[in-house]
């Protein structure tokens, strides 16, 4: 296949006009739409050989009406947006790209559970309104501060993102542990393998670091949070989807959770009464944690790299066990 038809289909939080699209652009005719609505992804990936999606959903339908594609190329890690079977079923590999944003992920679950912990941007916008000038004391704080230091944290997911965060929790004083499927033999000699109801039960602070699926959907439940330690932090930067949102919010208000800090919602973007942006304790942010600079620019790096290596007949990062390619078509 030469000089492919490359179509993104929404560019815009990957690059809204800070890089380059020139590693793409050499490879093939490179089209890039900001933003696609559903109705309009037919029309627009009609001609691609090669279509880039970051949360634009692909569906049976969408690969029924383009017998053209080739090639999806996920701009993210998690590709649930891509049906991937529908895909495999006529020869399309999927290849995502995973790893580019470990440290970028894990540095805003640290940034989270620092919030959390010491309230930082909080106390920064009260004082804009008045709260420490109104004080009578040289110092004051409306809530308790903790330390990290001996608590103990429980990363739920323990691959790229999640060792990434165990290491950068290790100078905190943290103790570690880690609900994986991998063995304990597998994990750090310091780090323990738990369950995630133990988690629940005896941890300072469960990190949420593990994939989407059917099976974990919703996990984070109202059985889940009855048992859980009382004042527990919760810290996301996974998928809004693994928890119930309504059940946090309750957990919130009586007091079950600590603080549920959250890259991530489960609708995104949320209504505006979104039961988790008015709830106590419950720290917000809009769906950031992936997107510094350098974690923006490794995936168009990455992308590059999919896209070459199907062109040479060869896909890597592929998550559909399709082995498609250029020269097959």
């Amino acid at each position: 296949m030469t000089r492919p038809d490359i179509v993104f289909l929404d560019s815009h939080t990957l690059n809204p006009g800070d890089l380059s699209w020139g590693e793409l652009e050499a490879l093939g005719r490179f089209t890039e739409y900001a933003r696609t609505a559903p109705h309009e992804v037919v029309e627009r990936a009609r001609e691609a050989d090669i279509l880039i999606v970051n949360k634009t959903r692909l569906t049976e339908s969408h690969f029924a009406a383009l017998p053209r594609l080739r090639l999806v190329c996920v701009a993210a890690a998690g590709y649930d947006v891509v049906d991937t079977e529908a895909a495999r079923r006529r020869g399309i590999p999927v290849c995502n790209t995973a790893g580019y944003a470990n440290r970028a992920v894990a540095q805003m679950a640290v940034a989270l559970l620092l919030e959390a912990t010491n309230r930082v941007g909080a106390y920064a916008e009260a004082n804009r309104h008045g709260f420490w000038s109104q004080s009578p004391d040289f110092c004051c704080w409306d809530a308790p501060l903790t330390e990290l230091d001996g608590k103990r944290l429980a990363i739920v997911g323990f691959g790229g993102i999640g060792s990434t965060l165990a290491a950068m929790m290790r100078p905190f004083g943290m103790r570690l542990s880690a609900v994986s499927s991998k063995s304990a033999a597998e994990l750090p000699p310091d780090v323990e393998k738990t369950t995630i109801e133990e988690a629940f039960a005896t941890a300072d602070v469960v990190s949420l670091h593990c994939p989407l699926t059917a099976a974990n959907e919703g996990f984070v439940n109202e059985r889940l949070l009855d048992g859980c330690r009382r004042g527990l932090i919760l810290v996301n930067t996974a998928r809004g989807r693994l928890v119930d949102d309504e059940a946090v919010a309750r957990a919130l208000a009586d007091g079950r959770l600590g603080a549920y800090a959250t890259d991530v919602l489960s609708e995104e973007p949320p209504r505006a009464e979104h039961p988790l942006l008015h709830a106590p304790r419950c720290y917000v942010t809009p769906h950031v944690a992936w997107a510094t600079v350098e974690a923006r620019s490794r995936i168009i790096d990455l992308l590059r790299n999919n896209i070459r290596a199907f062109l040479n007949g060869r896909p890597i990062n592929v998550v559909n066990g399709t082995a498609g390619t250029a020269a097959a078509h």
